[in-house]
């Protein structure tokens, strides 16, 4: 009878190996290089991020427990990696026409997550949404009925307008549309998800942001989003 651990080696090379294959039939240009590495799954590939450009993290959304351990592999590395982390979610493929979505708070980490989202829009010829929200704005809620909404939506529109200077002139083939909007800032950017193929977040942002990747907000990200996110952090650039 073979040794429970090497069933699971033998697993796991067979699984090595149909990566893989489906690398060779999707993009035969790409070189491939397996490893096969005995560890925790955080340790392991917060270690192997120190010399990539991304870690990837697939969905099986196989149950409610498949998805806790999923975020709590995909938190660890936002917050301890030395690279942005994509998590691919959902069933199909979505169109080139589709866009980028990145999610604003003008931040430092958020422009990070910005110079990302432009690349990778540059890259798949896609068009990129831009996303602020400014909820946070309303500290008392009883003054809500007292503010000028439509005077704050101009000012944020003028702060979206602020963290988009420049990046056009060096991606001119990158096609924007601005979203600003009084709205929690899960529910504006699954909202975008929808109809986009991939949508970019700051994991350590301020105001609408905060906490983006620790709290609620990442989570429902990560977890409820229909096509793949990619958290980005300082640390080392792509």
């Amino acid at each position: 009878m073979a040794h429970p651990a090497s069933s699971i080696l033998q697993h796991a090379r067979r699984n090595l190996a149909e990566a893989e294959a489906v690398v060779a039939l999707h993009a035969p240009d790409v070189s491939v290089e397996r490893e096969l590495v005995v560890g925790y799954p955080i340790a392991v590939l917060v270690a192997e991020s120190r010399r990539a450009d991304l870690v990837v993290l697939g969905d099986r959304g196989l149950s409610r427990v498949g998805d806790l351990l999923l975020g709590s592999v995909a938190v660890a590395l936002a917050c301890h990696g030395a690279c942005p982390v994509a998590v691919v979610r959902g069933g199909g493929q979505a169109p080139a026409s589709a866009p980028v979505v990145v999610g604003l708070d003008g931040s430092p980490v958020s422009e990070l997550a910005l110079a990302f989202a432009y690349e990778e829009a540059s890259l798949r010829g896609a068009p990129l949404t831009a996303v602020h929200t400014w909820m946070d704005l309303v500290v008392d809620p009883a003054m809500a009925p007292l503010l000028d909404w439509e005077a704050v939506q101009v000012d944020e529109q003028v702060v979206l307008a602020e963290r988009l200077a420049g990046w056009a002139e060096k991606y001119p083939d990158v096609q924007v549309r601005r979203v600003v909007t009084r709205d929690g800032p899960a529910h504006a950017l699954l909202a975008e998800a929808a109809g986009a193929q991939l949508v970019v977040v700051g994991s350590r942002g301020r105001g609408a942001f905060a906490g983006m990747v620790l709290g609620s907000v990442s989570h429902a990200v990560l977890h409820r989003s229909p096509c793949p996110v990619v958290v980005v952090r300082p640390g080392k650039k792509r």
